[in-house]
């Protein structure tokens, strides 16, 4: 099973951008997706953006799409996620997440493997 690791996050004010990384160890991305959910204390995990393994079609939440753009580079075997115009409610803990199989794409049960995090702060 693959292993993902985040990276990328800070603090950043309004406006700004930051580009979060999703590195895989153990073996090299593949099956269905890989995607980024994000996370307030007290709040469920939500869904950001999703790249498809085959096609490359991303999908986006209604929140970010605009702002943010997830794409992948095989031969660094990352997933990236470029963030711009942040906004403070975009402050949370951003999660790389894989998935093997189809499934709803936004949906957390799909995801097998999952990161440890990376925080986004966006102060006003």
């Amino acid at each position: 099973q693959v292993q993902v690791a985040e990276s990328g996050g800070g603090l950043v004010q309004a406006g700004g951008s930051l580009r979060l990384s999703c590195a895989a160890s153990g073996r090299a991305f593949g099956g269905f997706a890989v995607s980024w959910f994000r996370q307030v204390p007290g709040k469920e995990r939500e869904f950001v953006a999703a790249i498809r393994w085959a096609g490359y079609n991303t999908y986006y939440a209604d929140s970010v799409q605009g702002r943010f753009t997830i794409s992948r580079d095989n031969a660094k075997n990352t997933v990236f996620l470029q963030m711009n115009y942040l906004k403070p409610e975009d402050t949370a803990v951003y999660y790389c997440a894989v998935a093997n199989t189809g499934a709803p794409i936004r949906s957390r049960s799909t995801y097998q493997s999952w990161g440890q995090g990376t925080q986004v702060t966006v102060s006003s």
